[in-house]
């Protein structure tokens, strides 16, 4: 089956409103969603896009069309609509959002009942197959509700890390603009971290830009604010905060990867469990959980597959390099609040600086950091590369081309929906050798 409609993706709907996703769509998805789901009630948020609450209004009225009892969360976080499934028992939910997209766009994801994934294969499909058939099984009138989860969730939070763990640190936390400001007004007053705010007015307009620390431009502000205090570290978060970023005390931006060891760190000194990795940059990970007494296992990229894996083996938590996280504490889901917990605690259990604590991991495992590039035939050009590299090292396919000997490796893999190659490079504690086996590669992939 084709796609029949522009917005769906491989894991959500998302698109610029009105063209390729507005009211009318949203309406028919609602009624699709009803259908293909069969749940009796459904909860639904959105973030500070302008576009959100015509986009709810028309998925309600779909919802209820269909006989659906709609539970109104308002202003929100992806988080906290997966929060507000599984701890109130709704049949599934769904969260208004385009994350980290420019202004003009919006987007629906979607879970199931206790928050489970639903992506291409797993309903997402057969949602589009219906709304555009538009031939409904369900009529009914549904009701609808308000619900602010705030309050329980601040509680479902501190349920996970007291504030008792935590010391009076001082934090720098940006919220972007974004829907995290919101949540953090709940949040902070239970905890005794002395806390500078940035950006915690909420606004669809974006008046300093998308909400998106991973560019460099959006987190320059706050690098700034950070080197010009006197902070043990920072925190900025995109604007549906199901992602965090972590900036150590000397205002210097903290990798992906390093953070993956970090929140490892934190949850195996509550003693030994899983933890799920990704395949792009492995080596600090694995070295983190086995000396902690932990077992690491190894998963392809992409929430749905994590969430599955963590399931499979009872995993306390799975980290991404992309920046995000899942806990089995949350259901499982990805957090931007509970890694800014953790991290807290682990600063205050430590007694080290954050940047002494990432300093050490980046001392023994230096990489390069995702590096993408254009390429005319991305599996053509990770052919030739296993060609060149797969025979004298140890070749893993779990996700694109992993190449493994005793110094270095790295990751080769094709973006989803562009024809881009993203490199990861990570060495024993040589940076020169990283470096140099980065350049080497790149050389090759672009010719």
């Amino acid at each position: 089956m084709g796609k029949r409609f522009p917005a769906f993706k491989a894991y959500d709907i998302r698109g610029v409103v009105p063209t390729e996703l507005g009211p009318d769509l949203a309406y028919k998805v609602g009624r699709a969603y009803a259908d293909v789901i069969g749940a009796k009630t459904v909860c639904v948020g959105y973030d500070i896009r302008l576009s959100g609450p015509d986009l709810y209004e028309a998925f309600a009225r779909g919802l209820n069309d269909a006989g659906v009892d709609v539970v109104h969360l308002g202003m929100v976080g992806s988080e906290m609509v997966y929060f507000a499934t599984a701890f109130y028992g709704f049949d599934g939910g769904c969260m208004i959002t385009a994350s980290h997209n420019p202004a003009e766009y919006n987007g629906l994801k979607f879970v199931r009942e206790e928050s489970r994934p639903i992506s291409g294969d797993t309903g997402l499909d057969d949602i589009e197959e219906a709304a555009f058939k538009e031939e409904w099984k369900r009529t009914g009138q549904g009701t609808r509700r308000d619900l602010d989860p705030y309050d329980d969730f601040v509680q479902h939070l501190l349920g996970i890390v007291p504030a008792s763990d935590l010391k009076p640190l001082k934090v720098l936390c940006d919220a972007g603009n974004g829907a995290a400001g919101v949540a953090l007004e709940k949040l902070l007053p239970h905890l005794p971290l002395q806390v500078a705010r940035r950006l915690f007015e909420p606004d669809g307009h974006f008046p300093n830009g998308v909400p998106n620390p991973i560019l460099e431009q959006q987190r320059a502000g706050t690098e700034a604010d950070i080197k010009a205090g006197d902070f043990d570290f920072g925190v900025a978060w995109d604007g549906d905060y199901d992602r965090c970023f972590f900036l150590d005390g000397r205002g210097e931006f903290i990798e992906g990867y390093y953070i993956v060891g970090l929140l490892a760190q934190a949850l195996l000194h509550d003693g030994p469990s899983r933890i799920v990795y990704d395949p792009r940059l492995t080596w600090n990970t694995i070295d983190i959980v086995e000396r902690m007494g932990g077992e690491a296992v190894i998963c392809k990229s992409g929430h749905a597959f994590i969430k599955e894996k963590m399931r499979a083996v009872d995993a306390i938590y799975g980290g991404e390099m992309s920046a995000h996280h899942y806990f089995k504490s949350h259901w499982y889901c990805d957090s931007g609040m509970i890694p800014f917990l953790l991290v807290a605690r682990l600063v205050s259990k430590t007694g080290k600086k954050l940047s002494e604590l990432v300093d050490e991991m980046i001392a023994a495992y230096p990489c390069s950091g995702e590096v993408n590039s254009k390429v005319a035939d991305v599996a053509a050009t990770i052919a030739k590369i296993e060609a060149e590299y797969g025979p004298q090292g140890k070749v893993d396919k779990i996700d694109g081309l992993s190449v493994e000997f005793p110094e270095w490796r790295f990751n080769l893999r094709g973006s989803n929906t562009e024809p881009l190659l993203r490199l990861n490079v990570e060495s024993r504690g040589d940076r020169a050798l990283m470096e140099a086996k980065t350049q080497e590669l790149l050389g090759k992939i672009r010719g």
